[in-house]
């Protein structure tokens, strides 16, 4: 075999110096250091051709036609991109010097759904023969195997991998659903609405809302000086605040109206509280107030409860929406809705309860969207009806009065207002209570049908707090 021994080769002309000598003839490039030019350069290869002894050019050939998302084997030289909507795992090829594969989260939700990295038989990942776990939102890592003392280790990790930063709000907290290019959070317990991104377009950084504090309970007073009187008004709705819905493209409900507006956030926390329902058993209270950023729904005002004796009487209360009043030998007074007012209001006046003969009919509780009708002779007054918001994607109707008590026997009591009031109760001959508001409506629980007669009304609805913003 003849050799040639030079210094240099230097191209003719041009910036190519091509070598091989034709298609099918390979080149050995036996050396410790390859210098590519003064000012450096590239090794080029014809089309079909490979190279060994340069190295891998870049770490994998990532898979970008083909998104993982369900268990698979890792080939060596290409990485990966996880598109899973449950735990899976990627099962690592058998392991030689040099091979390599990478991972990166597709989805970023390996903190929800991780992916396992599981080595070939008993083959090892950092020296240790067990799965690996990815767990970080946004993670990318990329595994070489050495040799059987320490098997693959993982060379390069990015635990939150940067993104393109949309131009629109991201947030956490409370269950989270999508409604097309919007997010609803909604919260019905107390939580943390956290901001963790804003957008460079000031314009972009509002959110839509819905508050709905806690109902009122419908009236009953244990104590009562007259056992089988005092027949109970129902409890009024929780106070509800909504925005317009037009910056993210919803109906909102009447209550939705000018001057009330999208709220302005910024990243930081903001704390979220889920207004409780009232227990009918203290007919003075109400129900407990939402709140979210500077936006607070107070809550429902229990119904009254009637006497005979004015100073036995308990009023309904005031609150979002006002009780409405119990009656027996003297019916007692309503409860005030809009309490303390805001702009639009945020509920509505409890009913009157009425005396006469043959019997007696305690008012309902107000509502979101109407006062609560007033008893009669024998019949008492349903509660006033709720409104429906299309904020969490579908209308939905909350917010109902609770219904008002009757002495009267038969299906005379007032019926629980739409939007999750509770009924009230009938006398009948029998024992009967009053329903309960629906948790998470801010409904209005319905009135008690005397000491005697059954025994409480029912507790006012729990409230609820929903959060829409774009984010795509």
């Amino acid at each position: 075999m003849s050799k040639i021994e030079v210094d240099a080769i230097t191209e003719q002309s041009g910036t190519t110096l091509t070598t091989g000598g034709g298609a099918g003839k390979t080149v050995v490039v036996d050396a410790t250091t390859v210098t590519i030019g003064r000012c450096g350069g590239t090794v080029a290869l014809a089309s079909g051709a490979s190279q060994t002894g340069f190295g891998r050019e870049g770490s994998v050939d990532w898979q970008t036609g083909s998104l993982k998302t369900a268990t698979f084997t890792a080939v060596s030289g290409e990485g990966y991109f996880i598109n899973q909507g449950s735990q899976i795992t990627a099962n690592l090829p058998a392991g030689s010097p040099g091979a390599i594969v990478a991972f990166s989260d597709y989805a970023r939700n390996f903190n929800t759904y991780n992916l396992l990295v599981s080595p070939n038989g008993s083959e090892k990942i950092g020296g240790v023969a067990q799965d690996a776990i990815l767990d970080v939102r946004g993670q990318s890592a990329t595994f070489v195997y050495v040799d059987s003392t320490k098997g693959w280790i993982n060379v390069q990790n990015a635990e939150d991998t940067e993104t393109g930063v949309p131009p629109f709000v991201d947030a956490t907290g409370g269950t989270i659903t999508e409604d097309g290019n919007f997010k609803v959070h909604t919260f019905t317990g107390p939580g943390t609405f956290e901001v963790t991104r804003i957008s460079s377009t000031p314009s972009n950084n509002f959110v839509d809302y819905m508050i709905i504090a806690g109902g009122g309970g419908g009236g009953y007073d244990p104590a009562a000086p007259t056992p089988d009187g005092g027949r109970g008004g129902g409890g009024g709705a929780g106070g509800y605040r909504e925005s317009p819905g037009a910056l993210t493209s919803y109906t909102a409900s009447p209550l939705g109206a000018s001057p009330a507006a999208a709220l302005p956030v910024s990243v930081t926390s903001f704390p979220v509280t889920v207004g409780a329902g009232a227990t009918s058993q203290v007919p003075t209270t109400r129900g407990s107030d939402s709140v979210f950023s500077s936006i607070t729904s107070t809550g429902g005002g229990n119904g009254g409860v009637g006497q005979p004796s004015p100073t036995d009487r308990r009023p309904g209360s005031p609150g979002g929406s006002g009780g409405g009043s119990g009656t027996y030998a003297g019916a007692g007074t309503i409860g005030s809705g809009n309490t303390p007012p805001t702009s639009p209001p945020q509920g509505n006046n409890g009913g009157l309860g009425v005396e006469g003969s043959p019997a007696y009919g305690a008012g309902g509780g107000g509502g979101a969207g109407a006062v609560g009708s007033n008893g009669s002779t024998p019949l008492a007054g349903p509660g006033g009806a709720g409104t429906a918001s299309g904020i969490t994607g579908s209308p939905v109707t909350r917010a109902g009065g609770g219904g008002g008590a009757t002495q009267a026997a038969g299906p005379t009591a007032g019926t629980g207002g739409p939007g999750g009031g509770g009924a009230g109760a009938a006398l009948a001959c029998a024992p009967s209570s009053g329903v309960a508001g629906t948790a998470n409506t801010g409904s209005g629980g319905g009135g008690s049908g005397g000491l005697n007669y059954g025994g409480p009304g029912g507790n006012g609805g729990s409230g609820i707090v929903v959060i829409r913003y774009q984010f795509q």
